[in-house]
């Protein structure tokens, strides 16, 4: 795309942005989908069936099963009794956010239906409600919701406006989502600050996708609440001593804090809660003990006692968070070629190509 279009992309998105009403997103959902308006195609049939919603008890194996209290040791078998049981809620989360992906980049109506037809399919069956539920199992609900509602912002806002076609769905999944938003703030409420770590962040960017989608001021209050209680557990350091408890795991679960975090405060300065000196400016300095622990561990060995376990975080998407981080902060021109280098991020549970949004950003 020349300078030129994206200037004029730039400025019909930041239009967008600042005339429609209620809660928005960062600017780059608003772009157009591929190179047709989807809406004046009409519908398209999807060739494939969605996965069977998941209706029932929400209790499944942690592949930490068997681990003393750092939860640092993986255990083989409890893993993959985990990926069976979460199978189809896996399957949607990453088939929701493939046809949203290429929907973006192609424009081909059959994408959409996929997407709306699976979503509807597990709103109407009221799925991942139950109240039957173990740790890993409310986990995977706001894990879920944090992908489908991130993933479905790209439809919200286009200015494509390829959700026209269809009005009775939308709504059916959005009254979904609000469920599915209410109840992950009732189960991540409340917890004593021993408790507070990456789950929670995790919940409060399910949350804040999820109002933004919805215009709910009071889930996006919800959300920036729980990113100030994270950003009062960061010490001096940039260390957040909840995760240094999962001792050879602690980077890569400092790392695993930060994707939610950036997003919880790209989307709230976007709706005029500028978090960025919050605490100190936390988040900043958590990010800077993680882009130094990635170079040298020796800070993560010297307050955990272990050598740490890097399996986490070798693949490019474990840095995703730096495309809202950079857009959040000035990012050095080290870090800025570091993120270049490994561009594009596409993650699931942020809705897909992260890129794409902050790219997009005027």
């Amino acid at each position: 795309m020349t300078k030129p279009v994206f200037a004029i992309l730039g400025a019909a998105m930041l239009c967008a942005c600042t005339t429609r009403a209620g809660l928005a997103p960062p600017p780059g959902y608003y772009a157009p989908i591929g190179d047709v308006v989807t809406a004046q195609t009409g519908r398209a049939s999807c060739p494939t069936a969605a996965p069977s919603p998941h209706t029932g008890a929400l209790v499944f194996r942690s592949k930490y099963d068997g681990s003393d209290s750092a939860r640092a040791d993986i255990n083989p078998a409890a893993t993959e009794e985990y990926r069976e049981q979460t199978r189809a809620i896996v399957e949607l989360e990453r088939g929701v956010v493939q046809h949203v992906m290429r929907l973006v980049r192609d424009g081909r109506p059959r994408d959409l239906d996929c997407v709306v037809q699976w979503l509807d399919a597990w709103a109407r069956a009221d799925a991942l409600m139950s109240t039957d539920f173990n740790h890993t199992g409310k986990s995977m609900r706001k894990w879920s919701l944090g992908s489908l509602a991130s993933a479905w912002l790209n439809l919200k806002f286009s200015v494509s406006q390829p959700l026209a076609a269809y009005p009775l769905e939308a709504r059916r999944i959005e009254s979904w989502f609000a469920r599915l938003a209410g109840q992950t703030v009732e189960d991540w409420s409340g917890l004593p600050l021993e408790r507070v770590n990456n789950h929670s962040y995790w919940a409060a960017w399910a949350v804040m996708a999820s109002a933004v989608a919805l215009d709910r001021r009071d889930l996006f209050d919800w959300s920036v609440e729980r990113f100030r209680v994270a950003a009062s557990q960061v010490d001096k350091r940039g260390f957040l001593p909840n995760e240094l408890r999962r001792k050879q795991r602690a980077l890569a679960y400092h790392n695993y804090s930060l994707p939610p975090l950036t997003m919880i405060a790209a989307f709230a300065r976007v709706n005029g809660a500028d978090l960025r000196g919050d605490h100190d400016a936390a988040l900043r300095r958590l990010a800077e003990r993680v882009i130094a622990g990635i170079d040298d561990h020796e800070a993560f060995v010297r307050e955990t006692g272990k050598k740490q376990e890097t399996d986490d975080i070798q693949d490019y998407a474990d840095f995703a968070w730096l495309e809202p981080y950079c857009a959040l902060y000035a990012c050095t021109a080290k870090v800025e070629d570091w993120k270049r280098g490994m561009q594009p991020f596409r993650v699931t549970r942020l809705g897909g190509d992260v890129t794409r949004i902050f790219r997009a950003t005027p």
